[in-house]
């Protein structure tokens, strides 16, 4: 059985909770001080690129659709039989893409694998992400993305298409439902880089 938490009385659970609000609020504010940093940020353009999607060619500017704004996730390629359980669980929890286009922004995901891994893993996984292969392209290279994942935000402006934002590793880490609530549960995520007390239960992140 794993270790568990002290128990103490009613108010001296309402203190201990008071001073980790206190941390929570400034990190709150320091998140509103970014957001709107990163608001002010220049963009800088981007060329032209074409896609194979599931229906035929596609292009960077296809992929907005109607929306002047598009998030666009670089989905890792791991080899041919092998899928990357990082991009797989953040692919997992992409939902309520109406509610990003009520606002004005449009969601698709790229990656170098080849367009029929790539469609034969969304039918696998049940997946309706928009989805279009960049392999052959120079798009993960030009982005910075290397053989890794990454975040990117577009702006259009007509035909003209803008990068204003990227962000990889836990930069797309915190975006995750699934590990934002893990992280309020009194055992945390659970994996064994967390500072987390003695006799927790851990484990290597994919494990």
């Amino acid at each position: 059985m794993s270790a568990l938490p002290p128990v103490v009385s009613g108010d001296e659970w309402e203190k201990a909770r008071a001073e980790l609000l206190v941390a929570e609020k400034e990190t709150t504010r320091t998140l509103d001080r970014i957001a709107a940093q990163r608001r002010r940020l220049p963009m800088v353009r981007f060329e032209e690129y074409t896609f194979a999607g599931p229906d035929g060619p596609v292009t960077l500017l296809d992929l907005f659709g109607d929306q002047q704004q598009l998030a666009l996730y670089q989905f890792m390629h791991t080899g041919p039989d092998h899928f990357c359980p990082g991009c797989t669980y953040f692919t997992k929890q992409v939902t309520d893409l109406k509610g990003l286009a009520r606002n004005g922004v449009a969601w698709a995901t790229v990656s170098d694998m080849p367009l029929d891994q790539m469609a034969g893993y969304w039918k696998r996984m049940g997946w309706n992400v928009p989805f279009a292969s960049s392999a052959g392209t120079t798009f993960s290279a030009d982005c910075g993305a290397g053989g890794g994942f990454l975040l990117n935000l577009f702006l259009r402006d007509g035909d003209t298409v803008y990068r204003t934002y990227s962000t990889g590793q836990r930069g797309v880490d915190r975006l995750l439902f699934g590990n934002n609530i893990l992280d309020l549960a009194p055992y945390g995520r659970q994996e064994d880089w967390e500072d987390s007390p003695a006799g927790w239960p851990q484990h290597p992140t994919y494990g």
